[in-house]
């Protein structure tokens, strides 16, 4: 199966705070933020949704097509992807703009506030699945809102089986937007805050969901994730981690492995187990793409 994952492709400026984002914010004054953290550290990292999610998959043992924009400065990024396995074939990279950046700061209760600078991330309606060879399964992950809406679509009329995963891009897309992203999808993915956002914006329950898409998956970092499918209610537990480094790509890495067992028929109480595994591993490095793990050594995880 050809699986194919779009999404933002990026890099990731990951600073740490040693403090607490809470004990700064003052509730009556809320009206006028201004609010400067003083940083201990910061690292530049391969990122983005889409080659995170990638990165996972090639590590299970597939040869996925990531599909998105980027900038002049992504040849080194191009090389060290194909090297981990991922075909770049999909990839457009727009000479004249710069790959997009995800700028994040972390604290000390792995709380985040990140700033994300769109770049060529701005050209991805640009590509189209009716240029793509027998696309076998496509993630439809955080990019520009207009290719998000624009990718449902053509997997809709082409009849290709998606998964929706708005991600970030609930805060910037409108109820109808998030609507046609969601309709037809296989599955839809997202964590409980973005689900309180889609529920706020489109007036959908978890049921409403999934009468208009597959299944739902919500992800609850600690707690686990549920899965709603014909009208049941699955609970799955997170995989505890040896130590909590960065939760930055925990989620795409979620993903990743949730999308493996898709692509090999396992039922989504296995799929989920596999990506809370894939999840952890990322949890224990810094950024999204720096851990690495053999078969036999993600079979035979060992939690705390």
């Amino acid at each position: 199966m050809k699986l194919i994952v779009t999404g933002s492709i990026a890099y990731d400026y990951l600073m740490s705070f040693p403090g607490k984002f809470t004990e700064h914010f003052l509730p009556e004054h809320f009206q006028r933020v201004s609010l400067s953290f003083l940083v201990d550290s910061m690292d530049k990292r391969r990122g983005g949704c889409a080659p995170n999610i990638a990165y996972t998959l090639a590590l299970l043992g597939e040869r996925p097509y990531l599909m998105g924009t980027a900038g002049q400065d992504f040849g080194e990024y191009r090389d060290w992807l194909e090297a981990a396995g991922i075909d770049t074939s999909l990839v457009r990279q727009v000479a004249d703009k710069f790959t997009a950046s995800f700028f994040c700061s972390t604290d000390q209760d792995n709380n985040q506030i990140a700033s994300f600078y769109t770049g060529a991330m701005a050209h991805a309606a640009e590509l189209s699945f009716r240029t793509v060879d027998e696309p076998g399964l496509v993630i439809i992950s955080p990019n520009d809102p207009a290719a998000m809406v624009q990718y449902a679509e053509e997997c809709r009329a082409l009849r290709i089986p998606f998964i929706f995963d708005p991600g970030q891009q609930c805060a910037r897309m409108s109820g109808v937007e998030l609507c046609d992203g969601l309709t037809g999808a296989r599955l839809v993915v997202c964590n409980d805050y973005e689900f309180e956002l889609i529920r706020q914006k489109t007036g959908m329950s978890e049921g409403d969901v999934v009468a208009t898409a597959g299944a739902l998956v919500v992800t609850r970092g600690e707690e686990g994730c549920s899965i709603y499918e014909h009208g049941e209610r699955v609970e799955v537990e997170a995989v505890p981690p040896h130590r909590i480094i960065d939760p930055t790509g925990v989620g795409d890495a979620f993903r990743g492995g949730f999308m493996k067992g898709l692509a090999v028929g396992a039922p989504l109480r296995v799929c989920a187990q596999l990506g809370s595994v894939a999840a952890t591993y990322a949890l224990e490095h810094l950024g999204g793409q720096s851990h690495a793990y053999t078969i036999d050594e993600f079979r035979t995880f060992k939690c705390v």
